[in-house]
């Protein structure tokens, strides 16, 4: 007895597997004219859809260091998937990594990020890409290269992750590593645009806390003139353009970028062992969304020093005789600044005084 034909398989897609191909290249496609504006003059080869990304350094440097930096933008991700606002997380990851290239001197030149995500969503994706390109024209850094990675199962769906890479140079000679730091020298604190990225796991416990949620309207609660959820979304200080301007005509001793770890471990990270650091934090101005964090939360000051930047996201170190020019240059770039503090001798494993 002649045995049935087995029915043929139902062929299979990669659409079928939860990858689509068209909604990633309909992205590239809208991406580019953003992409364009974040270009170069030593891109080569148009900067978009090759294997690698080529960066001309030659004239430019005669004895260039390369100094890279990579980040993420942590749980502030969840904040802005819960407010549907994905236009300027973007521009905090490009923050977090081109002001930590800059604090030894270096002029951020490119950028590539990694974008994963369960399903592709077309207008989430253009919308942080965008952000990302937004970031790079502020730094002034060309965004060279990405990856959008679909990866069904991996995330939930409507989720998705960053990572930023970038790439600076600086001239050896006039590179920044702390060691011209001297006792004596002072701290000149830059303001901070708020929360930045870091301390976000605390913020949404604060919020749970206070039973705020997008869809109540806790987030519209007035902090002198700005709504909650928009100092909470507000993106991170770039600092590099102007920052680059006041190297080219001061000698700054060293610098940090205020992140993980706050006040209490950034500042002195780039401070040589035998000096300590006084910081007066009554110097600034707490923003009021940082009060509003503090009350709400009920944080004590040494938690909010460790994990918040509270107001200071940059910071300067100068000899005394050179603060007054580099201030007033300061307040011509139009940034609120202040004197927070001065360099020390250590006393014994001491090394960092606040308040």
């Amino acid at each position: 007895m002649t045995q049935p034909t087995p029915p043929a398989p139902i062929p299979m897609t990669y659409r079928d597997a939860g990858v689509d191909i068209d909604a990633g290249n309909e992205v590239v496609e809208r991406i580019k004219p953003a992409i364009r504006r974040t270009l170069r003059p030593e891109v080569l080869g148009g900067g978009i859809g090759g294997f690698g990304g080529l960066f001309d350094l030659s004239g430019k440097y005669k004895e260039p260091v390369l100094v890279s930096g990579t980040d993420g933008v942590g749980t502030k991700l969840i904040l802005a998937k819960q407010l549907n606002r994905h236009d300027t997380i973007g521009i905090d990851l490009v923050a977090m990594c081109v002001n930590d290239v800059l604090v030894q001197g270096a002029e951020p030149l490119f950028f590539l990020d990694y974008f994963a995500t369960g399903k592709l969503d077309v207008q989430t994706t253009v919308d942080v890409v965008g952000g990302i390109a937004k970031g790079c024209e502020i730094a002034g850094c060309a965004l060279i290269g990405g990856e959008t990675a679909e990866m069904p199962d991996m995330y939930p769906p409507g989720e998705y992750d960053l990572a930023g890479f970038t790439v600076g140079a600086v001239e050896k000679a006039r590179l920044i590593d702390g060691s011209l730091v001297r006792e004596g020298d002072v701290l000149i604190g830059i303001a901070s645009s708020g929360p930045h990225s870091n301390g976000y796991s605390l913020i949404r416990r604060i919020l749970a806390r206070a039973g705020v949620t997008p869809g109540n309207g806790g987030l519209d609660l007035d902090l002198g003139g700005v709504k909650l959820g928009d100092a909470l979304m507000e993106p991170t200080r770039i600092y590099v353009k102007p920052v680059l301007e006041l190297l080219a005509k001061h000698d700054i001793h060293a610098m940090a970028h205020v992140t993980g770890g706050a006040l209490v471990e950034k500042i002195i990270r780039v401070v040589p062992k035998a000096l300590g650091l006084e910081i007066d934090p009554s110097a600034w101005p707490l923003p009021p969304v940082f009060d509003w964090l503090q009350r709400e939360g009920a944080v004590a000051d040494a938690e909010m020093w460790r994990t918040f930047n509270c107001g200071i996201g940059f910071v300067l170190m100068v000899a005394q005789d050179q603060v007054p020019s580099l201030e007033a240059d300061i307040q011509r770039l139009g940034l609120a600044h202040w004197r927070i503090g001065e360099v020390v001798k250590a006393d014994g494993d001491e090394r960092l005084k606040i308040g």
